[in-house]
């Protein structure tokens, strides 16, 4: 009797081995899209335009070779022994929506209850870059923050909040300006106090 064949398990799609296209690919890429647009890839003032535009994406998208847990890596124990509340907020972001791939940007607010030291202030700032430097929904992005904080950190909570304007309305579809997008997450403490909710919320609010 054959042994019985047991069915592999399907490979999930985020450790599939994806094959990055060359740069000489990603231009060609940009001049289909400018043609497509209606315009000459070839006339002088567009001929260095996908070269220009390849590079500017290795900067706008360069968080996905960035790595949360090496940001968050070193922290500092000798604090005097102080365990409340840091804020660091109005840290400035640019991102791309995942849907449309025009940008969307804001601020971001980011709080966290010590539980074993604290992390660099700029340190928060960079974690904010990492992740609003790839193709992004807010919604996403707020999680994958407060996620890479507690993962890292292990605080006893954490509170993040992004305030966005998103170009995706305000350029194209029903073209609303000046609205703005809010999304939070609390974690530990702040999830469950909501005396802890509401000091964040104020001092985020305090200018």
């Amino acid at each position: 009797m054959d042994a019985q064949i047991k069915p592999l398990s399907p490979v999930p799609v985020a450790d599939t081995p994806r094959s990055r296209p060359s740069r000489q690919e990603a231009e060609e890429a940009v001049r289909t899209l400018i043609a497509w647009a209606g315009d000459d890839p070839s006339r002088e003032g567009l001929l260095e335009t996908p070269a220009r535009v390849v590079k500017a994406y290795g900067e706008l998208f360069a968080g996905y070779g960035q790595d949360a847990r090496e940001v968050l890596s070193k922290t500092f124990k000798e604090v005097g022994g102080y365990d409340d509340l840091v804020l660091v907020k109005d840290i400035p972001f640019y991102a791309h929506c995942e849907h449309h791939m025009v940008p969307f940007h804001g601020k971001a607010h980011i709080a966290y209850l010590p539980h074993d030291g604290v992390v660099g202030l700029s340190k928060l700032a960079r974690l904010v870059d990492v992740f609003a430097r790839r193709l992004q929904t807010q919604e996403t992005m707020t999680a994958q923050i407060i996620d890479a904080i507690n993962e890292n950190l292990g605080p006893r909570g954490a509170a993040v909040l992004l305030e966005a304007e998103h170009m995706c309305m305000t350029m194209r579809g029903v073209k609303a300006h000046d609205v703005k997008t809010v999304t939070h997450r609390f974690t530990g403490v702040f999830a469950e106090d909501r005396a802890e909710q509401d000091r964040f919320f104020a001092m985020v609010a305090h200018r």
